[in-house]
């Protein structure tokens, strides 16, 4: 009924809510004020002993109580919104911190859609956690004890009694769903995060599954996660009604109960008719706060449930800090023995060893599910090798195949100028090696925005010269100077355009001032890749992958990326990925890949001599492109 994780991460929260408690309970006695009031003034009205001073005071003490319960009400509403606001920054801070700690590695924990879910929906569910159920949590132990200490000084304790036992009979009902409501809304997560999760990735992906005609299934499994999702809403709300009706039950019951007695009370003369008015209209708050805990207490429990798998999130363990950094030289990627698998069942690499030597342009080829992303993808760090984690994950699966973990089983080793990939710091590893691949990410912003993000630390240095020099002439640098810089940092964007041709593009547009949408949506898919290669060649990094870089866009531009590429592996280690042979074939080695294998590698020449899958594979795609051209011909 009550996370002390919670409170302990958000101590800055507990001063707001004792403000909503002690707010409630002024709203309290202002209400018993007003009924005692009126109570005073129907008994007198009914003795016929009414004044019309008495009227004038008593509209002037109901006027002051009721503006002093409205205050408080506003206050209690303010008091909720502070103690909600602060627990919702500090849990998405928390959330953020984390997976900046976990680094490259924390899809391994977690989907980005799961992540997405739990920092916006999930935090939203503490807002009535802490804002409403909290406060009214200690607010309802509270309530009735005061009412129980005002019944006994209006005339009846023996009321105020009966009506206190009858109390705890509403959490009573709340402890016994708790466990059912506990288990129901853990399911109701999990099954909301899957299908979320989903729901992403197939809208993502929606261009390749229309490719492969795979559309259809994702489709009936979408149907299939979106029934059991309902089911399991359902099966939440009947829960809730359910305890809903027991709790009604209680309380009205209850304060049924306590009117009856009063009645009882005032026939039999024990008490007066002030008092018995003041009970009755007072009995059903005996009660209502503790029903109203109730109306929260599923609200709560769906926070709580939300604040279990953030906790969990939270709670993964993190890689121990890397300090190793690649040297200025000799970057030579080994991959020795490696396998790995997403889920802990069906290996993605089997026994996979290579060698990319520095300053090489290296293909990795294969048919789509093979394995080649994986690999570009162990070699950034988004996924990790680990002997310990090898064995023990195997256990793990055993002993609980229903497991929702993204357990990961892994072995081998990969190293980058012989250091092992797990002990370089992560930082250091994407100053040296940049990905681009099939979707870049590209932010709301001009375009100048997003390529200056490539970069980095330069671009700060030359913010911080400017400042510097800004401070030593104690504020006489010139607009000159200023403009200066800025042109220097413009023209190498400019540069980098050009080698990528797309910068006749932009300059017909607004040019390094040009919009882009999310992800550039507003450019061609060919537009969008050139764009990304010119922010790789700003980077600078000694070894670029290429995942797929050429997929999906126009020929124009294809060629004129492959052209880029080739130009690159002049001077830097490239290795590029591709399902399209062609591509490579000027490429210093190859490495063909089926089913998480390699099956072979060489020259293009090589393979194509000594390896089946390769021969087949350039054989088939041969195929294609005449019939491809034949049917252009007709």
């Amino acid at each position: 009924m009550f996370d002390k994780r919670l409170m302990a991460m958000c101590p800055e929260s507990k001063k707001y809510i004792v403000g909503n408690i002690l707010c409630q309970w002024l709203e309290l006695i202002m209400n018993a004020v007003m009924i005692f009031v009126v109570a005073v003034a129907v008994e007198k009205l009914y003795r016929k002993e009414l004044t019309s001073q008495e009227i004038i005071t008593g509209i002037v003490v109901l006027f002051l109580a009721l503006v002093m319960r409205f205050f408080m009400t506003k206050k209690t509403t303010q008091m909720s919104y502070l103690a909600s606001k602060t627990v919702k920054r500090v849990m998405r801070e928390e959330i953020y911190k984390k997976i900046l700690r976990l680094g490259n590695s924390y899809r391994e924990h977690a989907t980005t859609a799961e992540l997405v879910q739990e920092s916006v929906e999930g935090v939203e569910q503490l807002e009535s956690y802490f804002g409403q159920y909290v406060p009214q949590f200690f607010y309802a132990f509270i309530a009735p004890f005061t009412l129980f200490v005002l019944f006994g000084i209006a005339g009846s304790f023996k009321v105020a009694a009966v009506l206190l036992i009858c109390v705890p009979l509403i959490p009573g009902t709340i402890m016994m769903v708790q466990k059912i409501a506990k288990k129901l809304l853990s399911k109701y997560w999990d099954q909301y995060a899957k299908l979320g999760s989903t729901f992403l990735e197939n809208l993502q992906g929606m261009t390749t599954l229309k490719t492969y005609k795979a559309d259809g299934y994702k489709n009936e499994q979408m149907n299939e996660e979106s029934e059991n999702f309902r089911k399991i809403t359902m099966k939440v709300l009947t829960m809730q009604l359910n305890s809903i009706i027991i709790m009604d039950f209680f309380a009205y019951g209850g304060a049924a109960l306590g009117i009856a007695m009063a009645c009882k009370g005032f026939i039999n003369g024990d008490i007066t008719l002030t008092s018995t008015i003041f009970m009755i209209l007072l009995s059903a708050d005996f009660f209502l706060p503790m029903r109203k805990l109730g109306s929260y207490f599923h609200v709560a429990m769906n926070g709580m449930a939300a604040s279990d798998r953030i906790f969990k999130f939270l709670g993964e363990k993190e890689p121990e800090v890397k300090n190793a950094k690649l040297p200025e030289s000799g970057l030579e990627i080994k991959l020795d023995g490696i396998n790995f698998s997403y889920d802990g069942k069906k290996e993605v690499l089997t026994d996979v060893s290579m060698v990319i030597p520095e300053g090489k342009f290296v293909g990795i080829v294969g048919e789509s599910g093979s394995g080649k992303s994986t690999i570009a993808s162990l070699i950034m760090g988004r996924n990790t090798i680990s002997q310990d984690k090898f064995s023990d994950e195997k256990d793990n699966i055993s002993q609980d195949e229903n497991s929702d973990e993204k357990d990961t089983i892994s072995s081998g080793e990969i190293s980058v100028a012989g250091v092992n990939i797990s002990e370089i710091n992560e930082e250091n590893i994407l100053q040296n090696i940049n990905y681009v691949g099939l979707e870049s990410t590209f932010f709301k912003g001009s375009v100048r925005e997003n390529l200056m993000l490539a970069l980095g630390q330069e671009c700060c240095a030359v913010e911080d010269n400017f400042v510097t020099s800004a401070e030593n002439s104690r504020g006489n640098l010139t607009n000159v100077e200023e403009n200066s810089s800025e042109a220097a940092v413009d023209d190498k964007l400019w540069a980098a355009l050009e080698e990528c041709n797309i910068a006749g593009f932009f300059r017909e547009q607004d040019g390094l001032d040009t919009p882009l949408a999310e992800n550039a949506s507003n450019l061609s898919g060919g537009q969008r890749q050139r764009l990304a290669m010119a922010r790789a060649l700003l980077h600078d990094p000694k070894i670029y992958i290429f995942d797929e870089a050429t997929s999906n866009i126009d020929v124009e531009s294809e060629e004129l990326i492959l052209a880029t590429i080739k130009k690159l592996a002049e001077t830097k280690t490239v290795i590029m990925i591709t399902h399209r042979l062609m591509n490579v074939v000027d490429a210093d080695e190859i490495y063909c890949l089926e089913n998480g294998r390699v099956m072979g590698h060489g020259t293009h020449e090589n393979l194509l001599n000594d390896c089946a899958t390769y021969g087949t594979l350039w054989n088939t795609q041969k195929e294609l492109e005449n019939f491809g051209k034949e049917g252009a011909a007709v």
